[in-house]
């Protein structure tokens, strides 16, 4: 038997319900603040990714799933999208036509990963991106949006966290403290913080490592290294934050590990979730658009992984109708009459009515067993009798009742669902 590949998994038909109320959700959030859908291929030209994330990141050197193609060209499967999306944008010049663009996503990315709770090699995503707007209010309309995101599948309680990488300037010079820092202690050390000292120093404070936080504790934070312009906007971001009732944590740590980011960061945790706590976040990237051709565009965006907030679902106790089963069962128990039997059907579906029908000429025992297997509520029999007369006969599985109507008479049959 041949099996999936490690780190991926199937998505059951028991399963996709979930799914799809969770994707038309989020659809219909998206849509209620003013971003529209884009969808971008499963993979891109590598340098889309090693141009934007950052040749330091564990991304780009290690998880990215990247092949030589027939034609020479160097081919990365999409492991995140905000790139991938500003591709997209640059190349059909959308910034030409709207100078605020707001836009969201769904689907699958893949990252070359140690497989285990809550981190797949394919795994998917939700996202939201604004482009063209360097105020405050869009980096707080995006915050409120995952909100309501999180509300809309009944997730009511996570903790939010907040900080600013402030400008390229301030970057730089609290990289250079930092490092200096951590050279000081550079022995004591991980080994992975002592490979990223070099290439990646901002890295070292996501360590888990228990050496790292110890050392961590002492070292410089960035908030003492902001300018004015940095300072304004982020204590802006924490008003409207504030002011839309949501409750938030101030880290000064947090990076969000991509190399495209400044100013605001933020992360979505969840204590649902164990060690791995982290279900989404994002922030702001005013310069990859114009890193990537297009033209100087401040922007802002998150992303959600879709496992990790399944996990969380599935310990909460509120229930969510996402039942997909059908609601009637047209049983014909002759196979001659099948025709009677799918016009029945037909009439049923147009009435927006899951109908299933047998496919298997199978007897009218093995037809009903098999309605009570798929669950139905209303079984619609079309016998000879029914035929001869222009009838149906409706049972309602659940009570045992059941009623003789003309065939006409389905049009309006008031079927209790």
């Amino acid at each position: 038997m041949i099996q999936s590949v490690r780190g991926t998994k199937d998505i059951l038909p028991e399963d996709a319900g979930l799914w799809q109320f969770i994707e038309k959700k989020f659809s219909d959030v998206s849509h209620l603040y003013g971003y529209k859908e884009i969808r971008t291929p499963v993979f891109e030209r590598t340098e889309v990714f090693s141009r934007s994330i950052g040749q330091g990141t564990d991304i780009v050197n290690k998880e990215m799933y990247t092949f030589t193609d027939k034609g020479g060209d160097s081919i990365t499967l999409r492991p995140e999208m905000t790139a991938a999306m500003v591709r997209a944008v640059v190349q059909n010049s959308l910034l030409h036509n709207f100078p605020l663009i707001k836009l969201w996503y769904f689907g699958p990315f893949f990252r070359y990963e140690r497989p285990q709770k809550g981190r797949l090699r394919q795994f998917h995503q939700y996202g939201a991106e604004c482009l063209g707007s360097a105020y405050p209010e869009a980096d707080a309309e995006l915050i409120i949006l995952a909100d309501s995101l999180f509300k809309s599948i009944g997730i009511s309680s996570y903790k939010l966290l907040l900080n600013t990488l402030g400008t390229e300037e301030t970057r730089k010079n609290y990289v250079f403290e930092l490092v200096r820092y951590l050279k000081s202690y550079k022995d004591q050390l991980s080994n992975d913080s002592r490979n990223r000292l070099e290439s990646n120093p901002l890295r070292i404070l996501d360590s888990k490592d228990e050496s790292d936080s110890e050392i961590l504790k002492n070292a410089p934070v960035i908030l003492e290294f902001l300018d004015n312009e940095s300072k304004e906007h982020f204590e802006n971001v924490i008003t409207l934050v504030k002011e839309s009732g949501i409750n938030f944590e101030i880290s000064s740590y947090l990076v969000r590990g991509l190399d495209y980011y400044n100013h605001t960061v933020f992360e979505f945790q969840s204590n649902m979730l164990g060690a791995q706590d982290s279900f989404g976040g994002g922030g702001r990237y005013n310069n990859l658009i114009e890193q990537l051709g297009g033209p100087p565009t401040p922007a802002v965006g998150f992303a959600l992984g879709i496992e990790r907030l399944l996990m969380i679902i599935g310990q909460l106790n509120n229930f969510i109708d996402s039942n997909s089963n059908p609601h009637i069962y047209v049983v014909s128990p002759n196979h001659n009459n099948k025709k009677y039997a799918i016009a029945i059907a037909e009439k049923l579906r147009r009435r927006n009515l899951r109908v299933i029908t047998d496919l298997n000429r199978r007897s009218l025992k093995s037809q009903m067993k098999d309605a009570n297997k798929n669950n139905v509520k209303y079984v619609v029999i079309a016998g000879d009798d029914e035929i001869k007369e222009h009838t149906v006969t409706i049972k309602n599985m659940e009570n045992s009742e059941q009623c003789n109507i003309s065939f006409d008479g389905i049009d309006n049959y008031d079927f209790d669902l």
